[in-house]
């Protein structure tokens, strides 16, 4: 793996690792945080695999336009537009006063990011191999 892919990678586990922590707070869940972070995660997906294709990915924040780039390379991850399309209002929409995201919100982003998640890690191959862990 190229080394600015793997970078793209860390960074978006990065940002799946603090959607799902806020997401499972008890205490104080930062429902802002949980759908941003869903958006970064899935933005930054979708540049890592630009940039595994030889692209450089382009400085937009716009899931719709980053998954029709990477569908001539992916096409099996088209389906996945309405995922991205409620990913996308959430690269800008909470980061100012005004506008607080609620937990029905944050568990749409995600429950979207899972799905988009499971699809761009297996176009990665970043599952295989992996064995399931028996319940304790």
């Amino acid at each position: 793996m190229k080394a600015i892919v793997a970078e793209w990678i860390a960074r978006t586990e990065g940002d799946w690792n603090v959607a799902q922590r806020e997401w499972r707070a008890r205490r104080r869940p930062n429902y802002d945080a949980v759908c941003f972070h869903a958006q970064q995660c899935a933005e930054k997906y979708l540049k890592g695999r630009l940039s595994a294709g030889g692209a450089d990915p382009p400085r937009i924040h716009d899931q719709l336009a980053l998954l029709d780039a990477v569908a001539a390379l992916e096409p099996e991850l088209s389906p996945l537009r309405e995922e991205m399309a409620l990913l996308t209002v959430y690269a800008v929409r909470n980061r100012y006063p005004g506008d607080a995201a609620t937990r029905d919100e944050a568990g749409r982003c995600i429950a979207a990011l899972r799905r988009f998640r499971r699809q761009i890690r297996a176009v990665f191959r970043m599952d295989r191999g992996k064995r399931k862990r028996r319940p304790r």
